[in-house]
């Protein structure tokens, strides 16, 4: 047996469930903060308790009995000087059988019911005590744990954590907020608080206490922003500046300008203009592009491309899915071929002969321009001299991935410049926490003559009246969409596939062209029947979510999504922006069976309410927390555990402030706040 596994086997059930909480350094576990308080301060006579009571009861075990009727239960009768009470279990064990011998002295903590057999408590916690045995002299904290991990043995660790810890005072003068306690008496409140604490600022957080320690993590994390910002303008990466003189009129970037059909926006333009200044620079570009559905960030990004190949060096655009990627190839294609561009194609689907040519253009140069998804990282991709990197959808794509994209010039000692984008805003208090580190250009105008959709929400019981619209938008000479969540009939979820909604479909309009898109088609069927649709040869697509991003059909003028209530708001509002993108009035119909949740309800209101993306982003925001919006940083665990991006903006803003004032002036400080609050896990601020 290797040390490795000997380690592994001595370590005890509770060690091994710290640890996968995350609890191994002592700093860790002072910072695992209660959920709740139980008051074991004081006893409450068994007689004052009042139905539906929180209370604590010491007695004497005066009987105990197994009843089978109506069902097996372990009953025991509890007696103190006022009266007595019945202790209930369901389950239990031997164990508690024996904590349960007539004769024990015990204390008795959960919720009275006062009922047909009197008064009860049903699966109270229990403590076998001596008589005069001293109460607690703080309230109870309850943790975040696990079944392995009992809550004595966890306050056990984390007291003893907390004599141990090392917590002085690591900020300067000036830069706590006023008012907010000391760190080790902020924390020492919180896992100890005294009886006459009042719970409410304790358990909602708006505690002093709490407060401190929010400001300490928004400012650990903004540390770790800047150092990983800082960090980044270390890097080298090619320098590709813009022709000057004569060759400017004849540069690739003022040649595609000039064959574009339609004018850039203000928006454009000024995007555009903050890429190009990073991409002149040593230091790596870093940038999110952000812009609501159907802004024009493909053409930006075909313009920072042409800025790439017009230095000399090669672009790579990568892709979620293969739909998406082709989307982009076609467009591409359509602007740069005719300018003499080659690009290449490279995706999962594509093998043998043709993947080896692509390969050899990819190596030799030849392909300036290589569009993809994840196939564009793969090992045996090998570029000539790869400049400029742009990711789609980036909050789809892994650390591990995009860290892979940017080695492709790993030999040269340089690093590509990087440009992600993302057609789902993110909001402000987002771009302040979990963004800091990236420089986000806004395309917040749409093109003109895009006109708004129209989203009307409608119970599943009227999808008769629904499809009658269909028949009318495709006897227009419109297409239409029809979205559904599951490809297969799902035990847990009664929701319509999209093979049983494509026989129903093609049966109610008989005589009109419906088409099937879902994600277990092999590539080939859906670049067909993608095709099909695009060339107005379907007039419906069936389609599973595969059709979220990227497609663009102008002519299609309805959207219907089945289930609705199922999406999150984000994918809701990116399926919406499949349609409106041509001059016709769009509608999207959202259909949900009741009963709907408040989340649900939030959702659809958002959605008939309103259009805009960073409106959506915003409620996104409220309802599902951060996590949509991280993507794969969330490989790196949550930055955030206590501060709440609605409620404490006002600390956020502060530790925004002082955040490059410690890395300048206390760089000492400031390197041990990360490291006391992140422990490492700021790595993943990186990619």
């Amino acid at each position: 047996m290797s040390e490795t596994s000997r380690e592994t086997v001595a370590k005890s059930a509770p060690q091994r469930a710290l640890e996968k909480l995350g609890l191994t350094r002592d700093i860790d576990r002072v910072l695992h903060l209660p959920l709740r308080y139980e008051d074991e301060t004081r006893l409450d006579p068994i007689q004052a308790l009042r139905d539906g009571d929180l209370g604590q009861v010491e007695g004497v075990v005066t009987e105990r009995r197994i009843d089978t009727h109506p069902r097996r239960q372990l009953l025991a009768w509890l007696r103190d000087d006022s009266g007595e009470l019945v202790l209930r279990f369901l389950n239990f064990h031997a164990g508690q059988q024996k904590a349960l011998e007539p004769g024990v002295r015990l204390r008795a903590r959960g919720e009275l019911r006062v009922g047909f057999f009197g008064r009860e408590m049903v699966h109270p916690s229990l403590k076998g005590v001596a008589e005069g045995a001293p109460l607690a002299q703080t309230l109870t904290p309850v943790y975040p744990t696990s079944a392995a991990l009992p809550q004595a043995y966890l306050r056990k660790v984390i007291a003893s954590a907390l004599r141990r810890t090392p917590l002085d005072e690591l900020l300067p003068p000036g830069c706590v907020p006023a008012g907010l306690p000391p760190l080790r008496e902020a924390l020492r409140l919180l896992h100890e608080p005294p009886p006459d604490e009042a719970l409410e600022p304790l358990q909602d957080r708006s505690h002093a206490a709490w407060q401190r320690l929010k400001f300490e993590e928004l400012l650990a994390q903004q540390l770790a922003q800047a150092d990983a910002h800082r960090e980044r303008q270390l890097l080298r990466a090619p320098p590709l500046p813009t022709p000057d003189g004569d060759n400017a009129p004849h540069s690739l970037h003022t040649r595609l300008q000039a064959a574009l059909p339609f004018a850039l926006t203000e928006a454009q333009q000024r995007v555009c203009t903050e890429i190009d200044a990073d991409l002149t620079r040593h230091s790596p570009m870093h940038r999110l592009l952000q812009g609501d559905v159907g802004s024009g960030k493909t053409v930006v990004a075909a313009l920072a491309a042409a800025r790439a190949m017009d230095a000399g060096w090669q672009c790579a655009l990568m892709a979620p899915t293969e739909i998406l990627a082709e989307q982009h190839f076609r467009k591409l294609v359509q602007w740069l071929e005719p300018l003499g561009i080659q690009v290449a194609w490279l995706t999962g689907s594509r093998k043998g002969k043709g993947r080896r040519l692509m390969l050899e253009q990819v190596a030799n140069g030849q392909a300036l321009l290589v569009v993809g998804t994840h196939a564009v990282i793969q090992d045996d991709v090998v570029f000539a001299r790869l400049g400029l990197a742009i990711v789609d959808e980036q909050h789809r794509f892994g650390v591990a991935q995009r860290l892979a994209l940017r080695a492709k010039l790993a030999d040269q000692q340089l690093e590509p410049h990087l440009l992600m984008m993302s057609a789902t805003p993110i909001p402000r208090t987002l771009a302040m926490t979990y963004f800091a580190d990236l420089d986000v250009s806004t395309i917040d105008a749409l093109p003109p003559g895009r006109t708004p959709v129209v989203t009307k929400v409608f119970a599943d019981s009227r999808r008769d009246a629904v499809i009658g619209r269909i028949r009318d938008e495709v006897t227009k000479g419109r297409q239409v969409y029809w979205v559904c969540p599951l490809i297969e009939e799902s035990e847990t979820l009664d929701l319509q596939n999209a093979t049983q909604t494509h026989q129903q479909l093609s049966a109610a309009l008989d005589g009109t062209a419906v088409g099937l898109l879902h994600g277990r088609m092999p590539a080939a069927d859906k670049a067909a029947v993608m095709a099909q649709f695009s060339s107005g040869a379907l007039a419906v697509l069936v389609a599973t979510t595969v059709i979220e991003v990227g497609v663009d059909v102008p002519n299609a003028s309805l959207m219907v999504i089945e289930h609705a209530e199922r999406f999150g708001l984000s994918q809701l509002h990116q399926l919406r922006g499949r349609v409106g993108r041509g001059a016709v009035a769009s509608v999207c119909v959202l259909l949900y069976t009741a009963p709907l949740s408040d989340a649900g309800k939030a959702r659809l209101r958002a959605m008939a309410e309103t259009t805009d993306g960073f409106e959506i982003a915003r409620r996104d925001l409220d309802i599902r927390g951060p996590g949509e919006f991280m993507g794969a940083r969330q490989s790196g665990d949550a930055l955030l555990r206590f501060a709440d991006l609605q409620q404490d903006t006002a600390l956020l803003e502060i530790a925004r402030r002082w955040a490059p004032r410690l890395w300048q002036d206390h760089p000492a400080a400031a390197h041990a706040q990360v490291e006391r609050w992140l422990g490492g896990r700021q790595a993943f601020l990186k990619a």
